[in-house]
């Protein structure tokens, strides 16, 4: 018996986890259960109001499909208030139910193999003198609001599906593929394009020169990770190489700017206007406190947080949710007009 008793509890357990690992099983079951019910109960309120004529399993699933369905064509109706009161319980759950399981189980999966399907893997065949961008992120960013303000024109090549998606939600142009695949750069329109810009680890970014090469015409940035690396993408066609790491060392061991000086100061420039400076945050800085997703904000200052010093050590992926602390140094990309906001809040 005691065994016996472990078995059910085990078997009962098991349900459970199957349940939450799969909780559209417990949905669909559940759901049965409430139509089977829908369907004794008719019958049953039926031989109560005396029609005995519509008590049968056929009419009983009828009215619950029509009923749930909330299309009900008045044709089998109750005509008691216990009736009534349980048709319009029907119509509740009906909605709540079918709505809930359609956008679950059904819509939500669709658009999501339409949108995969319809993801963006060629720019217009017009397209030209662009730049490739193979790789995003809060750096591309920076360079793409530039690009934007400038009307020149790009294209961001990634492999990732939900980055894509993203781009594509904020009007970004970009095609989805691997950035060292031929036919994806060829499909970027590489042969038309006058800059490409390698934005991956430095291991992709040697496949991506490699690959982009063999278009002679073509001019290339790699942006390397590791500056030891840099020989390496050179070696493999790169024309320049740029290191935002050691750019940021730069400002290792030396104060940003002056407190007592409005303008920006000590930048550097990674690409045509757009500056990489270290902004220590000062104490009663209005910026402490906030988030670095505020901070980069268009009503704020519109520059891109791309590293933060914390206890002395420099990270650079830092999250849109990190607080800014006090005596914090902040890594900023962009404009000089961007980076002027930013430092002012800093004192």
């Amino acid at each position: 018996m005691f065994t016996s008793g472990r078995k059910r509890v085990g078997f009962i357990t098991g349900v459970r986890k199957a349940l939450r690992r799969h909780p559209h099983i417990a949905y669909k079951i559940a759901a049965m259960l409430l139509f089977v019910i829908y369907v004794l109960t008719f019958e049953y309120l039926m031989i109560l109001e005396n029609q005995p004529e519509n008590a049968n399993l056929i009419t009983a699933i009828y009215w619950a499909t029509t009923t749930v369905a909330t299309v009900g064509y008045g044709d089998v109706v109750f005509t008691s208030l216990a009736g009534r009161l349980f048709t319009i319980i029907v119509q509740v759950l009906g909605i709540i139910l079918i709505s809930g399981f359609l956008v679950t189980y059904i819509v939500t999966p669709w658009m999501d193999r339409v949108i995969k399907f319809r993801l963006p893997r060629r720019v217009s065949s017009g397209m030209k003198d662009h730049i490739i961008i193979c790789g995003y992120n809060q750096l591309v960013e920076t360079l793409i609001d530039e690009l934007t303000e400038q009307d020149m024109l790009f294209v961001v090549v990634e492999d990732e599906e939900e980055l894509i998606r993203e781009l594509v939600y904020k009007n970004i142009p970009c095609i989805f593929g691997s950035p060292s695949d031929k036919q994806t750069l060829k499909n970027a329109g590489i042969e038309k394009a006058k800059l490409l810009i390698a934005n991956k680890s430095d291991e992709r970014n040697a496949n991506i020169v490699l690959t982009a090469r063999e278009f002679q015409h073509i001019n290339i940035i790699a942006i390397v990770e590791d500056r030891s690396n840099s020989k390496y993408l050179k070696y493999a066609g790169a024309d320049t190489v740029v290191s935002p790491k050691s750019m940021f060392g730069q400002f290792i061991g030396k104060k940003a700017m002056d407190r007592l000086v409005s303008r920006v100061t000590g930048a550097t420039e990674v690409f045509e206007g757009i500056h990489i400076v270290e902004f220590p945050v000062y104490l009663k800085s209005p910026l402490i406190g906030k988030t670095l997703k505020e901070i980069s904000s268009q009503q704020l200052t519109g520059a891109k947080i791309v590293g933060t010093w914390k206890s002395g050590t420099l990270s650079f992926d830092p999250k849109e949710e990190d607080i800014v602390r006090e005596n914090s140094v902040l890594l900023a990309v962009g404009t000089r007009e961007e980076l002027s906001k930013l430092k002012k809040l800093t004192h």
